[in-house]
């Protein structure tokens, strides 16, 4: 299925409509253009942070009515942020979202993390790990080559046939603004995948994403009712609905403390999840902070040394990124360094 409409929503953070990231939004909407692409933002995107933080109701808004135009073949996240939890009841509580969702490309990561598992929830297919802002909006002289390559196939066939591992990995800018346009990143050499125990090959559906939104699932000290909300609505699957499916955890530009790292690893651990799943995927920690701490932590807090756990992915919040796709199987196969879909 070939993308020719992409609606561009601002379901967490509304930082897309702020005169600050004008120069990006213009680059971002130029590269779209310049791949054959109408792009439509919707009604409440470009309405600023203050006005998005305080109206989770038109965000979901946004959602419905980009699921619900024809027109739109592709949903695409401006950026995540840390609160589209808030979304649920207008999605859930009367059928909202049930609804409308059909089977259309819904891109994004970071706190969509949680969106991502809203659409699960109805059957539908996702992708994960790339944004406007954050992508296509590079302010290199052009998309990341490795970032682009993903993207493309995903607007021009609809799907993601594998994924391989970047040759290399790029240090997180400091400076976003109108004077950086045009600037390269810091590049460093990238290792590939690691497997860090377990079978060589295994194969299952993926989800998951960000492990810091993941842990708001189990977690109520960011927002007090992030496990009410979450169990009202059924969203965190269950152990028999997780069962043969493959985790994808990767960490957000937070860099959380090891310690913190520990907590979230053992709340999934708790929960059971390591016993039923068929392996980890586990994604390049941005600038690779605590890159050997988590790795220890991932192979100390995973009691099940039978868990294939595959470390190093590009994907999510270190730089380039790849795309995953989530509920569609996938085979990964460690001696040839690719996930097949």
């Amino acid at each position: 299925m070939k993308v020719n409409k992409i609606a561009i929503v601002s379901l967490s953070s509304g930082i897309l409509g702020e005169d600050a990231v004008a120069h990006e939004r213009e680059l971002g909407i130029k590269r779209l253009k310049d791949l054959g692409l109408e792009v439509e933002f919707m009604p409440n995107s470009l309405k600023g942070l203050a006005y998005i933080k305080n109206h989770p109701e038109k965000r979901a808004e946004d959602l419905l009515a980009a699921f619900k135009d024809y027109s739109v073949d592709m949903i695409l996240c401006a950026i995540g942020g840390d609160d589209t939890y808030r979304l649920l009841p207008y999605l859930f509580e009367h059928d909202e979202l049930k609804q409308v969702a059909k089977q259309k490309i819904f891109l994004g990561f970071s706190d969509t993390t949680k969106n991502h598992f809203m659409l699960n929830n109805l059957g539908i297919k996702t992708f994960y790990g790339q944004a406007f802002l954050t992508d296509i909006c590079e302010l290199d002289k052009k998309m990341l080559p490795y970032s682009q390559a993903y993207f493309e196939e995903l607007i021009k066939t609809g799907t993601i046939k594998e994924i391989h591992p970047s040759d290399v990995w790029y240090e997180e800018r400091k400076d976003f603004s109108k004077k950086a346009v045009g600037t390269p990143r810091i590049s460093h050499k990238n290792n590939g995948f690691e497997l860090l125990r377990g079978p060589k090959q295994f194969s299952g559906e993926i989800l998951g994403g960000c492990i810091e939104s993941i842990y708001d699932f189990f977690d109520n000290s960011r927002y007090e009712d992030t496990i009410s909300l979450t169990q009202k609505y059924h969203l965190f699957p269950s152990l028999d609905e997780w069962q043969g499916k493959i985790l994808l955890l990767e960490s957000s530009e937070t860099k959380s403390a090891p310690e913190k790292y520990r907590q979230m690893v053992r709340a999934l651990a708790d929960y059971g999840i390591f016993d039923v799943v068929s392996g980890v995927l586990v994604g390049q920690p941005q600038d690779k902070a605590y890159y050997e701490e988590y790795k220890q932590i991932l192979l100390e807090e995973i009691q099940n040394a039978d868990l294939p756990i595959v470390y190093n992915l590009n994907v999510g919040h270190s730089t380039p990124h790849c795309i995953v796709p989530f509920g569609v199987k996938a085979e990964v196969d460690i001696t040839q360094e690719v996930i097949k879909f």
